[in-house]
């Protein structure tokens, strides 16, 4: 019963992988423009608040 329930969890597991990947061939375009955008300015915020808090806490 354990190497059923093994294997249907690794069956599972490559058919979920199977999906993302085919939706991240779907989405390359939109991935590559917006996402890349979306992080860009996330990581941008995230450096500024840190400098702004050093530059405050002496």
């Amino acid at each position: 019963m354990g190497l059923l329930l093994t294997a249907v969890h690794i069956l599972i597991g490559l058919l979920w992988s199977a999906v993302l990947i085919g939706f991240a061939r779907i989405l390359q375009g939109w991935l590559r423009k917006h996402a890349r955008r979306l992080l860009d300015r996330i990581t941008g915020t995230v450096i500024g608040a840190f400098g702004i808090r050093l530059a405050l806490s002496n």
